[in-house]
């Protein structure tokens, strides 16, 4: 893997400095921004092509955006609407992934394994862009957490199923037994990691009132939990959200000293804007070297089943919420299809493909294609749709 140099990683934070303060007065989507600043740094004489990998990606940038996500939400609004984000996140990321699987092998006649793989990896979704929008035009509060909630638990549910697809592609038994199996130890395993590894943490920070010694354990618990749970073939994502739902609500509660609690919101918050920043600068600049071919008609074709899938998991399964007290306002159900931005977690799936997947490298270009279609066309257009369907709070 090539490592970001000290130069190329000072001139990516300087950028993403300008590009924040440049969007916030243009009040455009953040993450746009970052992307077409990464694709103008790539045509910049004498800068080398920026690094992206799985690795740097996967286990460098994405525990901090996870763990950031779940340190904010309160688990009392959560565990009221986990039922509609479990049912989104789980069943809905296997008719997305379903749809999209069915679609490519019908019409570009790519492998059922490869088409499988794909339609699981892109079922990930990623709101950075959205929620920068939410915080700036102020939208009401159970769609902000409906999108956030999802979005954590989709990508769990995304990064267990292209788990249990791989094992099953290096000649795991494929039988429902098999596979039930697998699904049980991956999710509960990384369940049980996160919960274990913050237990411990919070209680180590509950003797201290050193907000120094609380933030590095609040890091430890973030990278601990994430990489224990992939040690042990667990999901590091469900992991990582468990151990920042528990910090963020348990820790506040005595382990976690008042002194320090503005001090660790504020290092996580900053640490989440700095992730975000350099993996997007890093798709952009990706992006720029991506062959032609990404405009194919394949991509096209990727596209439309992207958004079909997305469409087939959010209203069918709404519906079946309808007259409860759980129901999705009809608005809220058109922002959860649109605003299904793919990005970092996506991209790093895509990256992991081994080489022995046929399709591999299509895959990786269609994915590359699928998230710049979101960030540049979704992501855009979000705030417009927003304030179309009145969903911001009037002060």
């Amino acid at each position: 893997m090539e490592a970001l140099s000290i130069p190329t990683l000072g001139m990516i934070l300087l950028t993403a400095s300008l590009v924040a303060m440049i969007s916030r007065r243009l009040r455009l989507p953040y993450s746009v921004g970052l992307v077409v600043a990464g694709i103008a740094l790539s045509f910049l004489p004498g800068v080398a092509e920026l690094p992206l990998s799985r690795d740097l990606i996967f286990t460098v940038f994405l525990p901090p955006l996870i763990f950031q996500a779940a340190l904010e939400i309160e688990w009392r609004h959560f565990r009221v609407d986990l039922p509609v984000t479990a049912l989104l996140a789980f069943p809905g990321v296997a008719i997305a992934a379903a749809a999209v699987a069915v679609g490519m092998h019908l019409l570009l006649g790519w492998s059922w394994i490869g088409a499988s793989l794909f339609g699981v990896l892109i079922a990930a979704t990623d709101p950075v862009s959205v929620l920068a929008a939410f915080k700036e035009m102020k939208v009401q509060a159970r769609l902000r957490l409906l999108v956030e909630s999802e979005s954590l638990l989709n990508d769990g549910a995304a990064a267990v199923g292209f788990a249990i697809l791989i094992s099953v592609a290096a000649g795991a038994s494929a039988t429902p037994l098999a596979i039930a199996s697998s699904f049980g130890w991956t999710v509960t395993g990384g369940v049980a990691a996160g919960a274990a590894v913050a237990a411990l943490i919070l209680l180590i920070a509950g003797r201290t009132e050193d907000y120094l010694v609380e933030i590095t354990l609040t890091t430890i618990a973030a990278y601990g939990s994430f990489l224990a749970a992939e040690k042990f073939g667990m999901s590091g994502v469900l992991a990582t959200l468990t151990a920042g739902l528990l910090v963020g609500n348990g820790g506040w509660k005595g382990a976690i000293s008042a002194n320090a609690r503005s001090h660790v919101l504020a290092f996580w918050t900053y640490s989440a804007f700095l992730a975000n920043s350099i993996v997007f600068i890093l798709i952009g600049g990706h992006e720029a070297h991506q062959p032609l071919g990404i405009f194919s008609a394949s991509s096209f074709i990727a596209v439309v089943l992207v958004l079909l899938g997305r469409v087939l998991a959010i209203y069918p399964l709404c519906a079946l919420l309808r007259g409860t007290s759980l129901q999705v306002n009809v608005k809220y159900q058109h922002i959860l299809v649109w605003g299904g931005l793919r990005g970092s977690l996506a991209l790093a799936l895509a990256l992991a493909l081994p080489q022995g997947i046929p399709e591999r490298g299509e895959i990786i270009v269609t994915a590359f294609a699928v998230v710049a279609f979101s960030i540049f066309v979704q992501g855009l257009t979000m705030p417009w749709l927003i304030r179309r369907m009145g969903l911001t709070i009037r002060d």
